[in-house]
C-alpha cells in the first residue's frame, strides 16, 4: 500500500472588511483631468437640468490600523453662493463582495450639513489605484429647505442626481 500526500490547498485569505475594495493603506488624492462631476435636476422621470462641476480636490485616506477610511470631495461651482461644498465620509462599507462601495456622509453646504448617501461601483483596483464611478441622489425639496440651495425659479425639480467618478493614484 503506497501512501500518497496530497498539496494541502490554503484556506482563503482573511477578508479586510473595507480594505478589500480599497487600496493599501496611504493618502490618494485625484489628478486634474482625472475626474467627471456632472449634478442633474429631475423631476419625476425628467430631467429638467444638467450640468458639470468643477473636482477642486478628492482625497481618500486609508489607514493600516484599526481606524476608518475616510473619502473627501470638494467641488467648485455647484452653488452660486461661491461657498465651499464638500463631500465628505468616514462610514465606507463594501458591498457585492467589494465590487461596490457604499459611503454615508454629509454633503457640507453653506455651512450646513446634510445628510447624503453616495453608491460607488469599484471599476477597477489595484493596490495603489481606484477608480470608481458613483452617484448620490439628494431630495431637492429638503435640500433647498435645509440650507437655502436653489436651482433657479424657473427649473422646478424634484430630486437632484449627483454622479461623480474619480481615479485615486
Amino acid at each position: 500500500m503506497t501512501t500518497v500526500t496530497l498539496p494541502t490547498v490554503p484556506p482563503p485569505p482573511q477578508s479586510r472588511g473595507t480594505a478589500s475594495a480599497l487600496p493599501l493603506p496611504g493618502r490618494y488624492t485625484v489628478a486634474p483631468g482625472r475626474s467627471l462631476v456632472e449634478l442633474t435636476a429631475w423631476y419625476g422621470p425628467l430631467p429638467t437640468r444638467r450640468r458639470r462641476i468643477t473636482l477642486a480636490s478628492a482625497a481618500l485616506t486609508v489607514p493600516d490600523d484599526s481606524e476608518r477610511p475616510a473619502l473627501r470631495f470638494e467641488f467648485e461651482g455647484l452653488d452660486r453662493a461661491d461657498a465651499p461644498v464638500a463631500l465628505t465620509s468616514e462610514d465606507i462599507e463594501p458591498l457585492d463582495g467589494g465590487r461596490q462601495l457604499q459611503l454615508t456622509g454629509d454633503l457640507e453646504l453653506r455651512g450646513i450639513l446634510f445628510p447624503a448617501l453616495l453608491r460607488l461601483r469599484v471599476v477597477e483596483r489595484a493596490d495603489d489605484r481606484l477608480l470608481v464611478v458613483g452617484t448620490a441622489r439628494l431630495p431637492y425639496r429638503l435640500l433647498r429647505r435645509a440650507t437655502g440651495f436653489r436651482l433657479g425659479l424657473l427649473r422646478p425639480a424634484t430630486r437632484l442626481r449627483l454622479l461623480v467618478a474619480a481615479e485615486f493614484a
